[in-house]
């Protein structure tokens, strides 16, 4: 029973959003950044998470690709689907 309960900052690092020109961003510290093993210029792609969490992901072209193809198939074809899954 002698467990202490940790402050938000302990699950992880903590970072916040900041305007920068027009847009707003995230500034990741250098030691952050190597210890991710990332760099100024990767792609990430933004997947959005059950209550208002965020991951990203390493974008890939591909991939990327395949989804818009089957998101304009599922919506072209939103009755077929429909109708399938009954």
């Amino acid at each position: 029973m002698n467990e202490s309960v940790k402050p938000p900052e302990a699950e992880g690092d903590v970072v916040q959003l900041r305007k920068i020109g027009n847009s707003v961003g995230i500034i990741l510290p250098k030691e952050m950044l190597t210890r991710l093993g990332l760099a100024e210029g990767d792609r990430f792609t933004v997947v959005r998470q059950p209550d208002r969490e965020v991951k990203l992901v390493p974008h890939d072209d591909v991939h990327a690709r395949g989804m818009a193809f089957a998101r304009r198939a599922f919506k072209d074809y939103a009755d077929t689907f429909r109708e399938l899954a009954k």
